[in-house]
């Protein structure tokens, strides 16, 4: 019940943000709605199996692509639907080859898959269509695409709450705390993952179709960008890849630190992001999220000392 009431407070904030804050701060808080989506999806799966994904941009380009596609032709919500669901038609093929592995092997193979796919789709725009990219004529309106991402969001953490209360949530943590275990007892750990990899799929196609309007053209190295994916995996760990909040609080820090940084010093926020990663992998294994348990145990031990 707390988590539910934490977010429709935060779900209230952002819809009536549009109606009193500037373009800038619209535009920074549709970032951070994007990351909130990605990485709370992402830690949904793979935070709780310990499988390493770097194919994040390949399901947001993807996304991307039908919405330039195929916005004109069937409209806003189709779009979005229709770019989700061919993320996880794609993240079912990808993770019936791959989520066999484990560790480097996983990660090294999903980031070659994601490359793989760009460059697919760079040769069909450079040889069957005669173009690099597409310009997206039919773009809705800025409250319209806020308002799709802040859905995309809120159903990411509602969805992240409601999978750790289930079967299906506790067959992705006994996969991560041992997958042959899991199987004694009975999971079914190949349709498991595959059915938790396309979920992760489904919200990045989701964003990426919502998200590529915001540019008037897109082209295959700006849609599938690894830095979008490179991105979500340290937003996620850094925040705490296991909890259900810290994505979240790490996407908005992180959104604001880009936005500050990036245009201004983009070799500082380049730096402080790495630094930030090394800091939270030496001393916080658990994210942002654990300072909070930090500081309860420390204040409670101290109570403790002084009676």
């Amino acid at each position: 019940m707390r988590d539910v009431l934490v977010l429709l407070v935060f779900a209230g904030w952002a819809l009536a943000l549009p109606y009193w804050g500037s373009e800038f701060l619209v535009s920074l808080a549709l970032t951070c709605l994007m990351y909130v989506a990605l990485s709370t999806s992402w830690a949904l799966f793979c935070g709780t199996t310990r499988y390493l994904s770097l194919a994040t941009s390949a399901f947001f380009g993807l996304g991307a692509y039908t919405s330039a596609i195929g916005l004109a032709q069937f409209g806003w919500v189709p779009t979005i639907l229709l770019g989700a669901g061919i993320a996880a038609l794609v993240a079912l093929v990808m993770g019936a080859a791959v989520l066999h592995l484990r560790g480097t092997y996983f990660a090294v193979l999903t980031f070659g898959m994601t490359e793989l796919i760009r460059h697919a789709v760079t040769y069909f725009e450079k040889s069957v269509t005669g173009t690099v990219g597409r310009v997206l004529a039919t773009v809705p309106e800025r409250d319209t695409v806020y308002l799709t991402m802040l859905a995309l969001a809120v159903l990411a953490v509602a969805v992240s709450v409601w999978v750790r209360r289930t079967r299906f949530g506790l067959a992705l943590a006994g996969i991560g705390g041992d997958e042959q275990r899991a199987q004694t007892l009975g999971v079914n750990t190949r349709w498991v993952k595959l059915a938790g990899f396309a979920l992760t799929a489904a919200f990045a196609g989701a964003v990426g179709a919502a998200m590529s309007v915001r540019w008037t053209y897109i082209d295959p190295h700006t849609v599938f960008n690894p830095f979008i994916g490179f991105q979500t995996v340290l937003i996620a760990l850094i925040g705490g890849a296991l909890t259900l909040w810290g994505p979240l609080i790490a996407a908005i820090v992180f959104s604001v630190l880009a936005e500050t940084l990036r245009l201004q010093a983009p070799q500082v926020y380049m730096m402080t992001l790495g630094l930030l990663l090394i800091l939270s992998v030496l001393y916080l294994p658990g994210g942002l999220a654990s300072l909070r348990w930090e500081i309860f145990r420390g204040w409670r031990f101290g109570r403790a000392g002084r009676g």
